[in-house]
């Protein structure tokens, strides 16, 4: 699961951000503000994603809606899975990163640890 490219990004984001499913022409409206993009390029890039299996696609009416496979959350925990094991040493890889937290993260961390340790002796 390799991390998206800036502009697979931008619209991952606008759908992972939206509570229904979206049009290639309200993700190109959506984005207008920031980078005025052409229609095609949208939608070539949401086809790819729908290829790669990170978007739903769904024929309605004469456009197709989308909506994101995955939660952000699930997409970012498998990016940051295939990167621990993309390394020879795992348990340096997790103490640097540990050292790296701020309180908060670390506080989240221990209770999702705790958490799944609670619910392995159930």
């Amino acid at each position: 699961m390799a991390k998206f490219g800036e502009l697979e990004s931008a619209v991952m984001d606008l759908v992972w951000s939206s509570p229904e499913p979206l049009t290639v022409r309200r993700v190109m409206e959506a984005m207008a503000a920031d980078r005025p993009l052409a229609y095609t390029t949208v939608q070539t890039v949401m086809d790819r994603l729908a290829r790669k299996g990170q978007l739903l696609r769904r024929p309605e009416g004469k456009a197709n809606t989308y909506r994101a496979a995955r939660t952000r959350e699930d997409h970012t925990a498998s990016v940051m899975q295939e990167a621990l094991h993309g390394v020879s040493d795992t348990q340096a890889a997790l103490l640097h990163f540990v050292e790296l937290m701020d309180e908060e993260q670390e506080q989240a961390l221990r209770a999702a640890l705790a958490r799944r340790k609670r619910a392995r002796r159930s």
